[in-house]
């Protein structure tokens, strides 16, 4: 459950379901270089999240076209992670984050995860925007924790807006220049800079 807490190795832990991982310029894995990872489910058995500023050149009509002009632009596939690239995940945003849907499941405030299955007719009053992505990033438990402690990511708020910007390409700076202070400066760090 969201906000509750739970022990990881002997210790409490929150869970950080519809938090960002922002990645740090020490992340060496080139698959997250740069990028900003909504966790759309954290349980003590391991973390599920998508990758939001990696576009594809895929248009969404070209994979689920019932589904496109629901896509906020850009209209394109997002790579969602490393895992199961042939699997989609729909992340929504809900106008009224209060009213029950069925096949949406809230992440956070009016951000959730939705069933593709669904007639997206039956869901279009309620929709303000979704977003698909291609694959999943994964975590086993604790091992998030671990990356988390090791210096590899850090653990933001999101905005209701962040899975949904204009400009994928820009979203790294632009959550950590929001946090202010030194948070701030990492997002002027050279991309062709190694960290030892």
């Amino acid at each position: 459950m969201q906000g509750e807490g739970q022990a990881i190795g002997g210790r409490a832990m929150e869970s950080m379901t519809g938090r960002l991982l922002v990645a740090t310029p020490a992340l060496k894995d080139p698959n997250f270089d740069r990028t900003v990872v909504l966790l759309v489910a954290h349980e003590p058995g391991g973390a599920l999240g998508v990758v939001l500023n990696r576009a594809t050149e895929v248009p969404v009509a070209d994979v689920l076209g019932d589904w496109s002009e629901l896509a906020r632009h850009p209209a394109v596939l997002f790579e969602g992670g490393p895992v199961q690239p042939d699997s989609a995940i729909c992340l929504a945003r809900m106008r009224h984050p209060v009213q029950r849907v069925k096949g949406f499941h809230q992440v956070s405030g009016a951000v959730g995860t939705l069933d593709l299955s669904v007639d997206p007719e039956r869901l279009r009053e309620n929709l303000g925007a979704i977003r698909v992505f291609a694959g999943y990033s994964g975590w086993g438990a604790g091992q998030v924790e671990q990356e988390i402690e090791d210096g590899s990511w850090f653990v933001l708020d999101a905005l209701p807006g962040d899975a949904f910007v204009e400009r994928p390409d820009d979203l790294w700076p632009m959550v950590l220049r929001r946090q202010g202070g030194m948070m701030a400066a990492v997002a002027h760090f050279p991309a062709d800079v190694a960290l030892n």
